[in-house]
């Protein structure tokens, strides 16, 4: 009977200390699983939202707020005519397998980014850098062929996080960084595994453990976090069931703001879409609050042009795109399709597509569009629709931080070519004071909304559900991250 006493006892001290070990560790789900693990050569916002600040980072970076604030860049110096940068990086810091990080890793960093066989996803970013030089080893001088007031905020984007050579060669499996975390393990298909990085140049990680786990479905999502299977499911793909979460005291939810605008992306060559009469009447044709309620069971605030609703500098131009069915069928009958036409939408995985789509087509079908549905997985989409532009709509949420500058680019997917947004885009990225900054955004924003370039929808929300003792999570989005290297267990 004493022995029974004594090995009770010591299985509950051993369930004791293995809950204690346990909450070093998280597991986080979310839906889409990265395509490879190099976020400086895919388009895949899946990418940064494993690796951004926690295994990679840039000379500057993201705050959760969307500031701009040092990453492995300490301090820099502007010159008077905005040419010239000059930054002092870091002390200490070595890459995941114990080599160190210096200037010249920088400079390798920038010039594969910038050059011209790049495969970089946002190679304009670095389209305004002429030099950049190892001045020592820890100091690197970036020149400018023009002022770029966006450098710092380009520099911050997962596409311009410092990676080294000696390790290039394998960074699509085993990615090697700075940061508080270094890759350990990928079951593709299922998870990929994080840990603590114990010679960490800056502030350490208080986890031991993340786990990232991908779950496509919805249903499983919510089966996982019910189970208490996952610690937190990031941009929880089934809003619908957001209010059971939180009627729950086992979870906590937290809905945020992403830089997510949703649009009904258009192939602007290909007939008819390349008539913007037809642009304008499919605009016409949807119902954004509809979609919002339908898909996103209201989360979700519509747009009418590309650019974030809680920016600053943000114009409301839902106007622009107000739902009038008939106005639409005038439109198609103007530009010569009274009687409608038939067009491919392409929908890749997440549920604000899929959902989406399905409304998207029948709002589009009572004007007399007719649209054939495929259902394609992200890795086909990046391929098909982004890469091979074989489509006539698509539905997609475009993640990355103050990007209408992409409308500037008449080779990007939705082939947008105008010479007069392509000059404004121009004088913004010369231009560095703010006034004159924000009059420069408003006349875009107002220049893609009135060519009906793409259908504008909405501003993705993002909906996290976490256990109640998880604490440090982003609950904005200003770049597409689940940076951990904050968060910990409540004790």
């Amino acid at each position: 009977m004493r022995l029974m006493k004594f090995a009770t006892a010591s299985a509950l001290a051993m369930i004791v200390a293995t809950g204690a070990m346990a909450k070093s560790d998280i597991t986080l789900a979310m839906q889409l699983e990265p395509p490879h693990l190099d976020p400086t050569s895919a388009a895949a916002g899946a990418i940064d939202s494993v690796l951004y600040s926690n295994v990679f980072e840039g000379l500057t970076r993201f705050a959760s707020d969307g500031s701009i604030i040092p990453g492995l860049a300490q301090s820099w110096v502007i010159s008077d005519d905005g040419l010239t940068y000059t930054f002092k990086l870091a002390e200490g810091v070595t890459f995941h397998d114990g080599t160190t990080m210096d200037a010249e890793d920088v400079k390798f960093s920038l010039d594969r980014a910038r050059a011209e066989d790049s495969a970089n996803a946002q190679k304009a970013l670095f389209a305004s850098i002429a030099d950049v030089e190892a001045v020592d080893a820890s100091t690197v001088k970036i020149t400018l062929s023009a002022p770029n007031g966006s450098l710092l905020f380009n520099l911050a984007w997962g596409d311009a996080v410092i990676v080294a050579p000696e390790s290039i060669e394998n960074i699509k499996q085993a990615p090697v960084g700075t940061g508080a975390f270094k890759f350990a393990n990928w079951v593709q298909g299922d998870n990929i595994t994080l840990e603590k990085n114990a010679d960490y140049w800056g502030t350490p990680a208080k986890l031991d453990k993340v786990t990232f786990k991908f779950i496509s479905d919805p249903t499983a999502a919510f089966a996982a976090v019910m189970a208490e299977d996952v610690d937190v499911f990031a941009g929880y793909p089934a809003p619908e069931n957001v209010p059971q979460f939180e009627a729950d005291p086992r979870f906590q939810v937290i809905v945020g703001n992403t830089e997510g605008e949703t649009i009904l992306s258009t192939n602007n060559k290909m007939p008819p879409f390349d008539n913007v009469k037809v642009r304008e009447a499919m605009a016409h044709a949807i119902d954004r609050q509809a979609i919002i309620d339908g898909a996103m069971f209201g989360l979700g605030t519509p747009i009418g042009t590309h650019f974030a609703p809680h920016n600053p500098d943000y114009v409301d131009l839902t106007a622009d795109s107000a739902y009038d069915p008939e106005k639409a069928k005038a439109l198609l009958a103007e530009a010569g399709f009274a009687e409608g036409f038939t067009t491919t939408l392409k929908l890749p995985p997440p549920s604000y597509a899929r959902r989406g789509g399905e409304i998207i087509a029948a709002q589009l079908r009572e004007v007399g569009i007719q649209t054939e549905i495929t259902n394609l997985e992200w890795a086909q989409w990046l391929e098909e629709v982004f890469k091979g532009k074989d489509y006539g709509l698509t539905i997609v949420s475009h993640t990355e931080p103050m990007d209408i500058g992409i409308y500037a680019r008449p080779d990007y997917y939705f082939q947008y070519d105008d010479a007069d947004f392509q000059a404004m885009n121009t004088a913004l990225e010369a231009e560095a004071d703010p006034a004159k900054r924000s009059a420069l955004l408003e006349q875009m924003q107002r220049k893609i909304s009135g060519d009906y370039v793409n259908g504008y929808l909405f501003q993705l929300a993002i909906p996290t559900i976490a256990k109640a003792g998880v604490q440090g999570l982003w609950e904005n989005a200003p770049t597409q991250a689940n940076d951990m290297t904050a968060v910990s267990w409540a004790e």
